[in-house]
């Protein structure tokens, strides 16, 4: 178990969502597992000072995805990368998707040495995703944990599915040539949209979700009514994260256990950082996947390229 109170705790601001309020995420973090969290902003204008705008524009456009079916990429072509030039100067929301990993990696390159031992969370209107081996394509990510963490507004509203009546309705608004916002309207209130009112409180779990993940190597639970659920479908989301409760019963005593620093290991263990992925990874020699608490809690060891795994990115 890593503790968190020896860390600091950093919230980077670079999403465009006017309604999401960072210090009101940074005051629940603080109420419930009492630690120091900073909200920065951008990720960029923080770290970004030994490298031309120009050049971070060409990484930038060499990880994106082109075809969600391709784990390949090529050089960038002129125009993409004066396009992320123009993004980096004046944000604003785009459909383009973005290797997670290799954005995360991106991000990391940037960090000092020093700030590595400290938890950063970097919020994002970037929309990015993951190649998942079984279905041979990418999936479009709400949350990729790691070091730093990476959580989308875009991608808790293109993620997570919505009703699959919406998708129906779609489709036939299309062909009929009704407006998509019609359909959405029919369907307010089941799934988060850009710039949604609950958009602060459904960020909150998976804020928690990145902390546990640092504090236990294990982000999501099975309880559809605990807040680090792992949703795929939105309205899974919504009742995980605006139902009134907080956590299921195992998560708010390991919450409380880290509060008051109760908890011991038996076992001393090493988190070290994978240069590959950026994930956390535990080295007690490896021999158990699991560590014994005096609560009679298990941790599971932490595992490599931990995401939120949710459904295919729908056009």
């Amino acid at each position: 178990m890593s503790y968190l109170k020896d860390r600091g705790i950093f919230l980077y601001d670079e999403s465009l969502c006017r309604n999401l309020n960072l210090h009101e995420i940074k005051d629940y973090m603080k109420e419930k597992i009492n630690v120091r969290v900073e909200v920065r902003k951008e990720f960029i204008s923080c770290y970004f000072k030994q490298e031309k705008i120009e050049d971070f524009a060409k990484k930038m456009a060499e990880i994106r995805v082109k075809d969600l079916r391709r784990n390949t990429f090529f050089e960038p072509l002129y125009g993409e990368v004066k396009y992320e030039e123009r993004m980096l100067k004046k944000p604003k929301n785009c459909s383009v998707m973005y290797d997670g990993f290799k954005l995360q990696a991106l991000l990391r390159g940037f960090m000092t040495h020093e700030e590595y031992k400290h938890v950063h969370i970097v919020f994002t209107n970037r929309l990015f995703g993951t190649f998942d081996e079984n279905d041979m394509r990418y999936h479009a990510r709400v949350i990729i944990c790691g070091h730093p963490s990476l959580i989308s507004t875009s991608g808790i509203v293109e993620a997570p599915a919505k009703p699959k009546e919406f998708y129906y309705l779609k489709q036939k608004s299309a062909i009929l040539g009704i407006p998509i916002e019609v359909v959405k309207e029919k369907f307010k209130g089941r799934f988060i949209d850009y710039d949604d009112e609950r958009i602060t409180e459904v960020m909150k779990g998976y804020v928690m979700q990145a902390l546990m993940y640092n504090i236990t190597g294990e982000p999501f639970c099975n309880d559809r009514n605990c807040r680090l659920f792992n949703a795929h479908w939105q309205e899974d989301v919504l009742n995980a994260q605006l139902n009134g409760k907080d956590f299921c019963i195992q998560h708010e005593k390991i919450l409380e256990q880290h509060r008051t620093r109760k908890l011991f290991q038996r076992n001393q263990r090493k988190v070290f950082d994978s240069q590959e992925t950026g994930s956390f990874l535990f080295s007690p020699k490896l021999q158990s996947n699991f560590v014994e608490c005096r609560e009679g809690i298990t941790f599971p060891t932490i595992k490599k390229g931990c995401v939120h795994d949710d459904r295919k990115f729908e056009e």
